[in-house]
């Protein structure tokens, strides 16, 4: 039981890319096209009938010189009579015209097959009987039992060889993006396996076997069936994996996985059953109307299958802030739905109605779009970093952004050759051709090839310099040559990804250009006439833009230091190609132009030297408050956490001046840019309790009265009263 369940589950493949797939697959290949039934129609009897004579007598007139040059001669006349306006209006109207007729003729033509489906659907079951003979269809279901047998046998065998490799294989750790690729590549190719051992029993038991004709073809038929149904399960099994969550490329939760594995199972296999019935019955011998509405009959089999799938897909978990819009993703979704809906159905009527270009135009807009989002998905969910179960919200790595648009200018490509197929335009042909419409659309081609490229290069690059701006990021220890390293990456790589933008713009626009056609000499020297004109009449601009590239040559200063220059300082938060961004220690952001800058004062250089001033009282030791200070710079120096921020400890340097209240001592101290206001507060704290523990006081202004008795006692009552109004008021 447990086998024949992993059996069944094996089959049940997907792909996250199911609407694209669904939308632009939809019933294409049932029936017969247009240049079929052109094909069909015969002339006339009248227009095959002609007179011998009268076509020996043409022969002689054509032969005769006078008479071509005549014909020329009326042929150039016609030809300059004619006007280009009157040949458009005519042919747009005759094609119009003619296409109405068209769908008309094949609506009545449909209709009237409809009539004569029961006697084809007679005259074909007939010719099978026939064929099978006496006693053949015994014969017949003999020999598909073995056909089917001896495939199945085969491929069971080899599943008996593969299972200790299989069962190892399951357990494999997915550690490293490389064991995680192999692993899968191993699976896609055990899967590969079983379907190739199968076909191999299959088709030697179709080639070892005496068929009858007819039942030999409608067997062969069915063999491609039955191996393009298997080889779509192992391209499902190999992208969603429905029941190893750990081995799934496309990144869809295991219940989307299940669900598209069993629409999309349903769909290729009413797709590749209705393929090979419809040109069955042109083998039965079955008329050409009667093959399209037997197709278009399975076409609605498509469109219901599509239609369900679009309305009962899983929604995508909301997760985090998400959550709180639920009625806005339900009514997304419904409009989405809709619009789907609509498309696919959409879809199917222009395939009725023979309108292939139109077709063909809304299935690659339809499925484009569709197909570059799940490949992107793909692509960042296999390359993840290890250890990650979801796609991280970092820079992605250069390999993914390489690869992902690597396939996303494939698909492009690819939509543009099935346009040109659907639409009937063969490239080969048209390269060789010399007309103005091949040398646009070669040029027009060779134009998409080229911008791919190099959007492919730009974000291939962009991806590398974020992945490095993510990894200077973090300075570590300040004053270091790593950490300079770092700041000065940070300052730059902004820049010059900027440039390199630029830069690969307007190579991609003139290469395009010029393999469009256009000449891009005058457009250079236009462009260099334009840079002068501009350069004069935006001086302060290239002012600007000039001080900048000095500034950053001489390394003034880097993202992350603080700077001031004049009226303006702060943080330097980053750079455009004519300004600097500094962020005041208050908030407000200063945005200032480099040619206003000046001179530039940075304070987050190499080292800074903080000096301390403090009053104690004439009486208070000084040797000891020297010796205090030094004993507080050494605790300073040891603390873990202050200690790598340190460069020079506190000390005393000696007595600045005497004061009219205070001896003012000086301290220094020498740090890291920007540290030393956390030591000098950890500093000033440590030597307010060391005075205090020790005796030595701090000055501070005091009112002293000299005198004896009455008098002194009067100055201080007098003192009194000139200090209490203003304490009263500030009681009030």
């Amino acid at each position: 039981m447990s086998r024949i369940k992993s059996i069944v589950t094996y089959r049940r493949w997907s792909a996250a890319v199911c609407l694209a797939v669904m939308a632009s697959a939809t019933l294409l290949p049932f029936g017969a096209t247009a240049a079929q039934q052109a094909a069909a129609r015969s002339p006339s009897a009248s227009e095959e009938e002609a007179a011998p004579v009268k076509v020996h007598e043409l022969l002689i007139l054509l032969a005769d010189p006078k008479v071509q040059q005549w014909l020329v001669k009326q042929g150039a006349a016609k030809a300059d009579s004619s006007t280009a306006p009157k040949d458009q209006e005519f042919s747009v109207a005759h094609y119009f015209g003619s296409r109405l007729a068209e769908i008309r003729e094949h609506i009545l033509a449909l209709g009237a097959a409809f009539s004569d489906l029961p006697g084809q659907v007679k005259q074909g079951t007939d010719r099978v009987g026939v064929d099978l003979g006496e006693g053949g269809r015994a014969k017949a279901l003999l020999l598909l039992m073995i056909f089917v047998a001896l495939g199945f046998g085969i491929e069971w065998v080899f599943r008996r060889a593969t299972r200790r490799i299989r069962g190892r294989l399951e357990q494999h750790p997915l550690d490293t993006v490389n064991s995680r690729l192999r692993v899968v590549g191993v699976r896609f190719l055990f899967g590969i396996g079983l379907v190739a051992t199968f076909a191999l029993g299959s088709v030697g038991a179709f080639l070892a076997l005496d068929w009858p004709p007819m039942f030999r073809q409608i067997v062969l038929a069915y063999l491609v069936v039955i191996l393009a149904i298997r080889i779509a399960m192992v391209l499902g099994r190999f992208l969603l994996a429905p029941n190893a969550e750990r081995f799934r490329i496309v990144p869809v939760d295991t219940r989307a996985a299940r669900f598209w594995s069993r629409r999309l199972t349903a769909f290729v296999g009413w797709f590749i059953l209705g393929w090979v019935f419809v040109g069955l019955t042109g083998t039965l011998g079955y008329s050409l109307e009667v093959r399209q509405l037997i197709a278009y009959t399975l076409g609605l089999g498509l469109l219901g299958i599509a239609v369900e799938a679009v309305w009962r897909r899983p929604a995508v978990p909301a997760t985090g802030g998400e959550a709180a819009s639920v009625p806005a993703q339900h009514l997304g979704r419904g409009a989405s739905n809709a619009i789907l809906t609509v498309g696919i159905t959409l879809l199917w009527a222009l395939w009725v109605l023979r309108a292939m270009p139109a077709f063909w135009l809304l299935a690659v807009i339809i499925a484009l779009p569709l197909a570059i989002r799940m490949t992107r998905r793909a692509v960042e969910n296999v390359l993840r970093p290890c250890g990650l179960v979801e796609i991280a919200d970092g820079p992605p790595s250069v390999i993914a952004v390489s690869l992902g648009r690597g396939l996303r200018a494939l698909l492009i490509i690819g939509a543009v050759g099935v346009l040109a197929w659907g639409w009937g335009v063969d490239l080969m042909t048209l390269a060789g051709q010399d007309t103005f419409f091949s040398r646009f659309m070669h040029g027009a081609l060779s134009a998409v090839i080229i911008l791919l490229v190099a959007d492919v290069v730009w974000h291939a690059t962009r991806a590398a310099i974020d992945v490095k701006l993510a990894e200077s990021a973090d300075l570590g220890y300040p004053n270091t040559d790593e950490a300079r390293h770092r700041a000065r990456l940070r300052t730059l790589l902004p820049i010059f990804r900027n440039l390199l933008f630029v830069a690969v713009i307007a190579v991609a626009v003139m290469m395009a250009l010029a393999a469009m056609g256009v000449q891009i000499g005058p457009l250079i020297a236009g462009a260099g006439v334009v840079g002068v004109a501009v350069g004069f009449g935006a001086q302060t601009f290239v002012r600007d833009v000039i001080a900048g590239m000095f500034y950053l040559i001489d390394d003034a200063f880097r993202v992350g230091e603080y700077i001031q220059s004049g009226n303006y300082k702060g943080t330097v938060e980053g750079f455009s190609i004519r300004s600097v961004k500094l962020r005041h220690h208050r908030g407000p952001v200063y945005t200032v132009p480099f040619s206003l800058l000046g001179a530039v004062q940075n304070q987050s250089r190499d080292w800074v030297i903080d000096k301390l001033m403090v009053g104690i009282t004439y009486d208070s030791d000084i040797e000891r408050a020297r010796k205090l200070i030094k004993g507080i710079g050494q605790e300073l120096a040891k603390d873990p956490v202050l200690a790598p921020l340190i460069i020079e400890p506190l000390k005393m340097q000696g007595v600045e001046h005497f004061g009219d209240f205070a001896v003012q001592i000086r301290m220094k101290m020498m740090t890291l840019p920007g540290e030393q206001f956390v030591i000098r507060r950890k500093a000033l704290a440590m030597i307010k309790k060391a005075f205090d523990e020790n005796g030595i006081k701090f000055a501070f202004p005091t009112v002293q009265v000299a005198g004896e008795g009455d008098s002194a006692a009067g100055a201080v009552a007098q003192r009194t009263l000139e200090l209490a109004p203003s304490g009263l008021q500030g009681t009030r």
